[in-house]
């Protein structure tokens, strides 16, 4: 499975807001009926993070909350509110809140003292392959004062690491989801 870095697409929404940081990362999927939606990306997405990335997240709520920032806290009961997730505006799970979703693109993200961050789901044909569908996952990052700056040193290669990771995660589960809609 091959994932690129790319540029923020050009029809997402996060062009329209302020940001001082971005980044892409691109996979494909071979969705040839076209059945996944963006609120299927939206549930794979709190669905295929790596099993590291839960040790780092527990380590920065530890560090973090000494500061007085957002945490999200010991999930309880994942499986039941994905289960009834509707990946619908102001729905929430751990520290991502669902700001946006149409047909192409869902917008997660929080606001917090130290910065504000978006992370973009989009979801298009490619142009290369018609059965083909393009993921892109963006984040942008607006910085609110100097600590967002100082927290965002440390984190950005983390960042790096565990997004193009759970971009295969992510393109992995909802393939595994086709084939058992297949059979």
């Amino acid at each position: 499975m091959n994932i690129t870095k790319t540029l923020l697409p050009k029809q997402s929404l996060l062009h329209q807001t302020d940001f001082e940081y971005a980044d892409s990362f691109q996979g494909t999927i071979n969705d040839q009926k076209g059945q996944l939606s963006t609120k299927d990306i939206g549930k794979a997405f709190f669905n295929s993070a790596p099993k590291w990335t839960e040790h780092l997240f527990t380590l920065r709520n530890k560090l973090v909350a000494v500061f007085g920032l957002k945490t999200s806290g010991k999930m309880q009961g994942k499986a039941a509110q994905l289960e009834n997730f509707r990946c619908e505006p102001n729905e929430q799970i751990g520290l991502f809140k669902v700001y946006h979703r149409n047909e192409n693109e869902v917008i997660l993200g929080e606001d917090d003292r130290h910065l504000n961050f978006r992370v973009s789901l989009y979801f298009a044909p490619s142009i290369e392959h018609e059965s083909l569908r393009n993921l892109t996952i963006s984040t942008t990052v607006y910085f609110n004062n100097f600590l967002g700056k100082l927290y965002f040193l440390p984190v950005k290669p983390f960042h790096q690491l565990i997004v193009p990771a759970m971009l295969k995660g992510i393109i992995r589960n909802l393939e595994e989801q086709l084939v058992t809609e297949k059979n």
